[in-house]
C-alpha cells in the first residue's frame, strides 16, 4: 500500500502489537517511545498516519499533537487513550486529532479507523493536487494593453465588496475573471459558487438557485445558500427567463429567500458576480431583460476582450497550453513551426481562448511530433486553398464539427462516452452528427 505509519507509545508491548497488525496489512511502520523522538521522525520521514499515546514521558501527547498539527495539519492523528484519559482524548478531537482508540486495543476497530483515516488523507491530497492543477489552468494569460488594463481593474475591484458585471464573448474567459476577483477578495476563504444560467433548464433553475424542501421535510440548499459569505457567479445571466429575473431581483433586494416548498426566511449574504455574452441594452430594449435587475447587477463593469483584439497574447497562450497539456498527457512539449504560429496568430478565433485551448489540446494528443507544422493544424486554420468561413456562424460551425470529430476519434466513436465528455445528451449529439453529415457507423468500420 505504500503508507508509512508512525506509532508513538512508551510501552514497548503496545508498539509491538501495533507494528505486527499494521505490517500484516501491508503498511510500513516506524516507532517512537517519547514525544521528542516522535516529532523528530514526523519532521524527517514522509509519515501518512500517526498513532499517538496521550501519556508520554517528558512532552505529553497533547503537546505533540499541537506541534504536529502546526507543522502538517493534513496528516491524520489517532490518539491512544488509556484508563482515565477518555475526557482528554475527546478534547484532542477538538484540537484536530482525527479519532482515538482505547486501551486495551481492539485490533479490528483499529484497522477500520486506520483505513478510514488513510482514505480521507488520500482524498485530501488528491483535492490539493486537483486544486493546484486547476490553479495552473485558471491563469489569466496575456501582456497586451487590453489584458494589462483588465488585470489592473481586477486588482482595484476585487478587495471591495462591490458587485461585478463581466461582459465578453463566449470563450473569452469570463469565469476566470470572476474566480480571480473572488480569490483577491475579502470573501476568498468562503465558497465560490457558479451557476450557468444558460445550461440549466427553466424548470430546474429555481430549485438550483433557491433550494427546496420536500414533503418529508428533507432540505436541499440552493446556490444562494451555498454561497453564503462567499461569491455567487451568475454565468450568462442574459439567458434567464423574465420570471426568474423577477425572483432573483427580489432576493437581492431583500437579502433573503424562501426555499421552494418552505416557509423559513433564509438570510443571504453573498457577493454577486454576473456575466453575459449578450448586449443587454438590446435585450432590455426588446423586453427580454429587466432594466432594474441590470442596474442592480451592473455596479462595477468589466469587459473581457476577444482574442482577435489581443493577438499579441496568442503565442503566450499557445506556449502555456502546450506545456499544460503535455504535462497532463505525459508528453514532451512540442513547438510550433514559424509558419504554424504565424497562421495561428492570423486566425480570427471565433471561439476565442476556449477554441484556442481545445485546438492546442487536440494537437498535443493527435500530433506526436517535436515540431507542429502548418499542415498539422486543423481546418480551417491551415487551409489556404479552401474557402475560409465568411461569417462568424460558419467559423463556429467549422470549429464545432472538428471538435466533435476529435473527441469521437479519441473515444473510438463511442457516442455515449463522447456525449458525456462534451456535456450534452446523446440525442443532441446525434442531431449535430446528422447536421454535419458525420456517419458514426461508417467511421467505426473504417
Amino acid at each position: 500500500m505504500g503508507y508509512l505509519i508512525l506509532v508513538v507509545d512508551d510501552e514497548g508491548a503496545i508498539r509491538e502489537a501495533l507494528r505486527g497488525v499494521l505490517e500484516d496489512e501491508g503498511y510500513q511502520v516506524v516507532e517512537a517511545s517519547s514525544g521528542e523522538e516522535a516529532l523528530a521522525l514526523f519532521l524527517s520521514e514522509p509519515v501518512d498516519l500517526v498513532f499517538l499515546d496521550i501519556w508520554l514521558p517528558g512532552m505529553d501527547g497533547v503537546e505533540v499533537l499541537q506541534t504536529m498539527r502546526d507543522k502538517n495539519p493534513l496528516v491524520p492523528i489517532i490518539m491512544i487513550s488509556g484508563h482515565g484519559t477518555i475526557e482528554t482524548a475527546v478534547k484532542t478531537i477538538k484540537m484536530g486529532a482525527y479519532d482515538f482508540v482505547e486501551k486495551p486495543l481492539n485490533l479490528d476497530e483499529l484497522m477500520i479507523k486506520t483505513e478510514r483515516a488513510l482514505g480521507e488523507y488520500r482524498l485530501r491530497l488528491e483535492n490539493i493536487r486537483l486544486r493546484a492543477q486547476m490553479e495552473e489552468e485558471r491563469v489569466l494569460i496575456g501582456e497586451s494593453q487590453a489584458m494589462r488594463e483588465l488585470k489592473s481593474q481586477i486588482q482595484l475591484v476585487a478587495p471591495t465588496d462591490g458587485w461585478v458585471f463581466i461582459e465578453g464573448e463566449s470563450g473569452t474567459g469570463k469565469e476566470l475573471v470572476a474566480r480571480r476577483v473572488h480569490e483577491l477578495s475579502i470573501r476568498r476563504d468562503y465558497p465560490f459558487v457558479e451557476v450557468s444560467c444558460a445550461a440549466i433548464p427553466d424548470d430546474l433553475i429555481e430549485r438550483e438557485l433557491f433550494g427546496w424542501e420536500d414533503m418529508e421535510g428533507m432540505i436541499y440548499r440552493g446556490k444562494f445558500e451555498m454561497a453564503h459569505r462567499g461569491t455567487l457567479f451568475l454565468d450568462e445571466v442574459g439567458d434567464m427567463s423574465l420570471k426568474l429575473q423577477a425572483k432573483v431581483l427580489r432576493v437581492i433586494q431583500e437579502l433573503s429567500l424562501q426555499r421552494l416548498g418552505g416557509t423559513e426566511i433564509i438570510p443571504v449574504d453573498t457577493r454577486i458576480i454576473a456575466s453575459t455574452n449578450k448586449n443587454l441594452d438590446e435585450e432590455i430594449e426588446a423586453g427580454r431583460f429587466r432594466e432594474d435587475l441590470y442596474f442592480r447587477l451592473n455596479v462595477i463593469p468589466l469587459r473581457v476582450p476577444p482574442l482577435r483584439e489581443r493577438r499579441e497574447d496568442i503565442p503566450l497562450l499557445v506556449s502555456h497550453f502546450l506545456g499544460y497539456f503535455s504535462k497532463k498527457y505525459g508528453r514532451r512539449p512540442p513547438r510550433l513551426s514559424p509558419e504554424a504560429i504565424t497562421r495561428v496568430v492570423q486566425y480570427p478565433w471565433p471561439g476565442n481562448v476556449r477554441e484556442l485551448r481545445n485546438t492546442v489540446e487536440r494537437l498535443v494528443i493527435m500530433v506526436p511530433k517535436e515540431e507542429i507544422e502548418l499542415h498539422d493544424l486543423p481546418r480551417p486554420i491551415f487551409t489556404e486553398d479552401e474557402q475560409a468561413p465568411s461569417t462568424l456562424r460558419e467559423a463556429r460551425e467549422a470549429f464545432e464539427r472538428d471538435y466533435i470529430l476529435q473527441h469521437l476519434e479519441q473515444f473510438g466513436w463511442n457516442i455515449s462516452r463522447t456525449a458525456e465528455f462534451l456535456g450534452i445528451e446523446r440525442s443532441h449529439l446525434y442531431k449535430k452528427l446528422r447536421a454535419y453529415g458525420i456517419e458514426p457507423e461508417k467511421r467505426r468500420k473504417e
